[in-house]
């Protein structure tokens, strides 16, 4: 039975500034950084507090998928402060929160262009 799901890959341009964006910036915690397949490393990075895991990596041939809308959403329990600390960090949003019925919400993008949401539950 599935019981979770163990990590996200984000296609990344270049490892050692996206590693350099996800810790400084987003203080994400590297929990592997090793050599893959001889062009790329493993980098494996946990969220502060939670369980949710990113990878940094591209397999050969998704090169096309760097810099899309990810369909991945960061969970936060105060977007707007949260938009706040990454913006004055120097993440780019594409939208400023947003309240709605459901919750509250911001887009933000990563060094490649890759689309992420923040959001409340």
């Amino acid at each position: 039975m599935i019981k979770a799901v163990k990590f996200v890959s984000i296609p990344v341009r270049n490892q050692d500034q996206a590693l350099e964006f996800y810790t400084k910036k987003l203080g994400f915690q590297i929990l592997t950084d090793q050599p893959f397949d001889g062009r790329q490393r493993w980098i494996e990075l946990r969220v502060p507090g939670g369980e949710t895991k990113v990878v940094l990596f591209t397999p050969h041939g998704q090169e096309d998928r760097i810099g899309t809308f990810s369909n991945v959403v960061f969970l936060s329990d105060d977007v707007e402060k949260t938009y706040q600390d990454l913006s004055a960090r120097g993440v780019e949003f594409q939208q400023p929160p947003k309240k709605e019925p459901w919750g509250t919400s911001a887009i933000f993008k990563d060094l490649d262009g890759n689309v992420f949401a923040l959001s409340t539950k």
